[in-house]
Parts: structure tokens; C-alpha cells; sequence
């Protein structure tokens, strides 16, 4: 699984730039109008910061047998993809209850971070 979480942060990063990059032009005038510009850019940067978190994870199974670091793996996966993503398609769309949504993917992208913590913590 290390490989894998590895892969899919490293993909995720590359796509939080093009992502970025597309909202900064491409969305430009849209996101003025709306004025969710700070919402895109929040939702750019939370992808981000956890595919980075998932290239670290996945270095960090390297080194050790622990299955439950799996469990933080798909924390940060759904994650990325449900708060993210409901703001990236609230962003685009105007779907405002999207936003009541986005904090369940926040508890599960704290969640992975509190598990890997626990494990590490109970690994020395």
C-alpha cells in the first residue's frame, strides 16, 4: 500500500497545480464574479498540503509493518476528495449545499492525521 499512497499523493500534487493554475486563469473571471476565488484556492491547497501528506505516509509504511497506517491512507483519500472536491464543484457550479458537506472530508483528512500520530507515537 505504501507505493500506492505514494503514487496517488505524487498525481495528487501534480493535479492540485494544474488545478491551481486553471482556477488562476482559466476561472479567472468566473471566480471574481462569484467571489469564491478564496474558496478555489482553499480547496487547492488542502489537496496539496495531503497528497504531500501521502507521499510522507507511504515513506514512513517503508520503515514500518504497521497495517493501521492503511487506515490513514484512506483518511486522507476521501479526504481529499470530499472536501475538496464539494468545494471545487461548489466553486463551479454555485451548488451551495456542497459546503455542508465539506466538513465531513475535513474530519477525515484531521482523522488521518491523528491516527498517523497515534500510531507514531505508540511506535516509540
Amino acid at each position: 500500500m505504501s507505493k500506492i499512497f505514494m503514487i496517488i499523493g505524487c498525481l495528487g500534487g501534480a493535479l492540485s497545480v494544474m488545478v491551481g493554475a486553471f482556477g488562476a486563469h482559466a476561472l479567472k473571471a468566473t471566480l471574481e464574479v462569484t467571489h469564491r476565488g478564496d474558496t478555489f484556492e482553499t480547496a487547492v491547497k488542502y489537496q496539496f498540503y495531503h497528497s504531500f501528506a501521502l507521499v510522507l505516509l507511504g515513506l514512513v509504511m517503508q520503515k514500518t509493518e504497521n497495517q493501521q497506517f492503511n487506515i490513514a491512507g484512506y483518511l486522507f483519500i476521501a479526504g481529499i476528495f470530499i472536501f475538496s472536491g464539494s468545494l471545487y464543484i461548489l466553486c463551479l457550479t454555485g451548488i451551495r449545499w456542497l459546503g455542508a458537506i465539506t466538513p465531513i472530508g475535513g474530519l477525515a483528512l484531521i482523522g488521518g492525521w491523528l491516527l498517523m500520530a497515534w500510531i507514531l507515537f505508540k511506535s516509540f
